[in-house]
């Protein structure tokens, strides 16, 4: 049987795919083939694979959805939003009787992602289950200011990276998604209505097999993310109006998307016309990874928003000191190399081999950092961070487990 294989080119190596089972219908692949990896609700067949060490999920679709969903979401990897990676598409499938089977869409497995069973079932981090919000909240919006409806957004359909004590959500499903010039208010509001639907169903689901933490009110989350996302898309699109003499509220507003962590390369000033010496505001072109992208041009390593904004500040920090010890400043391009050699890398090479693979370095990085502040508090001086990697590994890291792949148990 002949299988046309689309491979996203990459410089990794992909495995061997041409040895799967793929005159088989895919909820009828072997067994020892499958894993239990996170997942949500889908309206085709989907399993997850483990296949030369590596993880990937596999959907049976039909050819023509499974080239829009590839399309869609390989567009989405192309402006830099938070999905899953793409493999590819087997496609001219056919049973050993020759009957014609549904192509497979094939993405790799994202790793140290988490479920939101892992995060939202049981005890957990306090304030966890608000991070998991905030991180779909700021999605959706993302996804909106390109004009992206995703027509069902859930619990289930999103995976979550650790970033700096909040988390990150990825898109993983798109097959009901929609790509416009621009989002209507109804169509926004629609795809909210839909995101609350679905997650508190899928609340309430978890809540009648007693796998809710008792703490959390599954109106109260739904009300949450629709006042996140309208807090936030209202500080990046609304318009304000200003007095000619108080155009320094331009600099400040544009401070406050700094710090939620957007930027906007451009800005619209429009003179009322009216003779009132009055001009309407408002930010264009906004962009999410102000400090990510900063952090990767100095350093070539890419994180998480938060992650890098700790890590920058943390660069900071370094720079001044070598500029109090040496008597003069240095050049950030210096400082960041300087920080990344002598800070950075032997704090991660110090960390034991066999536990490097339990987190990503920059999320063990500010970890470490943590650890080390929390120290100095409690000794009432400054602990050197040699130290502080020390007590990181032997208190913390030791008891966490490894993050890289987390396997779903029920």
């Amino acid at each position: 049987m002949v299988v046309s294989l689309k491979l996203k080119t990459s410089t990794e190596a992909e495995p061997d795919f041409l040895s799967l089972p793929w005159s088989t219908e895919l909820d009828s692949w072997p067994d020892d083939l499958a894993v239990r990896l996170p997942r949500g609700r889908h309206r085709h067949v989907v399993r997850f694979i483990e296949h030369e060490g590596n993880y990937f999920a596999c959907k049976e679709i039909s050819s023509d959805l499974a080239h829009r969903e590839y399309r869609m979401l390989e567009h989405l990897r192309d402006i830099g939003m938070p999905v899953v990676r793409l493999v590819g598409v087997a496609d001219d499938r056919a049973a050993d009787n020759g009957e014609p089977l549904d192509a497979i869409l094939i993405t790799r497995h994202l790793p140290y992602s988490l479920p939101y069973l892992h995060l939202f079932a049981g005890p957990t981090t306090p304030g966890r289950h608000d991070d998991l919000i905030n991180a779909l909240a700021i999605l959706l919006v993302r996804l909106h200011l390109i004009g992206f409806f995703w027509g069902d957004c859930s619990l289930g359909n999103a995976l979550f990276r650790r970033d700096a004590g909040a988390l990150v959500a990825y898109v993983v499903d798109t097959e009901t998604s929609e790509l416009h010039e621009q989002l209507s208010d109804g169509q926004r509001q629609y795809d909210i209505d839909i995101a609350a639907e679905n997650i508190l169903g899928g609340l309430y689901e978890l809540e009648a097999m007693e796998k809710l933490d008792t703490s959390v009110d599954p109106i109260d989350v739904v009300d949450q993310l629709r006042a996140r996302y309208n807090d936030l898309w209202n500080e990046l699109t609304s318009t304000e109006q200003l007095g000619t003499d108080e155009l320094w509220r331009v600099r400040g507003r544009l401070r406050r998307l700094n710090e939620l962590g957007f930027d906007t390369t451009e800005i619209e000033l429009v003179d009322s016309g009216d003779g009132t010496n009055q001009v309407s505001f408002r930010p264009r072109c906004v962009e999410e990874g102000h400090h990510r992208r900063q952090f990767e041009r100095l350093t070539g390593i890419s994180t998480g928003e938060n992650q890098a904004r700790q890590l920058l500040g943390h660069m900071s920090s370094y720079g001044a000191w070598l500029a109090d010890i040496e008597g003069r400043e240095s050049p950030e391009a210096v400082v960041a190399y300087r920080w990344l050699s002598e800070r950075f890398e032997p704090t991660i090479a110090a960390v034991p081999p066999d536990l490097r693979e339990r987190l990503v370095d920059a999320e063990m990085f500010v970890q470490i950092l943590d650890h080390a502040w929390m120290l100095s508090a409690k000794a009432g001086h400054d602990v050197r961070l040699e130290d502080a990697v020390e007590s990181y590994v032997a208190n913390v890291l030791i008891g966490q487990p490894n993050e890289r792949v987390v396997i779903e148990t029920e």
